[in-house]
Formats: C-alpha cells, sequence, structure tokens
C-alpha cells in the first residue's frame, strides 16, 4: 500500500513524461491511499488542461471516468482535527502549500504517525523533500530528481 498525492495520480489519468513510471508502481501495488480532497484536486488540475486547450473534451471525458474507476477503489483518509493539526505544524516546518501540507498530514496519519511504514507517491519536487524528511520512503515520479 503507498500513498498518492495527485501530482502522481495525474500520470494515471491522461499521458504524461511520467505515466509509464506511475503505471509501473500502480500495477506493482494497486491498493492506493489518497487525502480526501484528492478527487476535487484531480478534477481541477483536468479542468485546467482542458480550459488551456492542452486536453480535448473526449480526453477530458476519459479522464473524468478514469478518476472516478480509481476514486471508487482507492483508500481515503477523511478530513479531521488530528489532519488539519498535523498540516499546521508541516507547513510551519516546511516549505509547502496548504493542499500539499494536508496531503503530507493525511500520509502521516494513514501511517499511523510511523512515516518509515507507508510509501509517498509524489511527482512534486517540493513535497517529495518535506516527506522524505518527516521519514516516508518516498517513490518520486519527477523526472529532474533523478
Amino acid at each position: 500500500m503507498r500513498f498518492w498525492d495527485s501530482s502522481a495520480l495525474l500520470p494515471l489519468l491522461i499521458h504524461e513524461t511520467t505515466t509509464a513510471g506511475a503505471r509501473a508502481l500502480a500495477r506493482n501495488d494497486p491498493a492506493v491511499v489518497v487525502w480526501w480532497g484528492t478527487q476535487v484536486e484531480c478534477a481541477s488540475a483536468l479542468a485546467r488542461l482542458e480550459r488551456e486547450a492542452t486536453l480535448s473534451a473526449t480526453d477530458m471525458a476519459c479522464a473524468m471516468e478514469a478518476l472516478a474507476q480509481f476514486a471508487a477503489a482507492w483508500h481515503e483518509i477523511e478530513a479531521s482535527d488530528l489532519v488539519r493539526e498535523c498540516a499546521v505544524r508541516l507547513v510551519r516546518v516546511h516549505p509547502l502549500r496548504a493542499a500539499d501540507a494536508t496531503h503530507l498530514a493525511a500520509a502521516i496519519v494513514a501511517a499511523e504517525m510511523r512515516p518509515s511504514s507507508l510509501e509517498f507517491v509524489t511527482a512534486d519536487r517540493r513535497l517529495a523533500m518535506a516527506a522524505t524528511r518527516e521519514g516516508f520512503v518516498v517513490r518520486s515520479l519527477d523526472p529532474s530528481a533523478a
């Protein structure tokens, strides 16, 4: 089981340079854990690509269907006081945006406060650094991190 942030899930929904790596990880361990707001974040990213005409209406429909299928199967960490308190600590300790801090906080909660017990998958370099500092084994999809 791995925790996936939104940036790592997008290459599973649309073709990106990191799609092959993301698919390999997903095939290797299909049990996905995410933060409560992940589906909204992914839909927002897809809608932005459609508005920018980077994603066709047909590709958008396929990506949204794939997102719905993933969401039906993934394990979701709900919004809670513990996640919020952890996210507040994380934004003070790491240079993270609020949404990234909630992903990382949800992962910490999913790991039952033992980050080394859960892998963290991301395509975001800053989030990967923070997750590593928190003690996660990070699977980075960021091509510049290699």
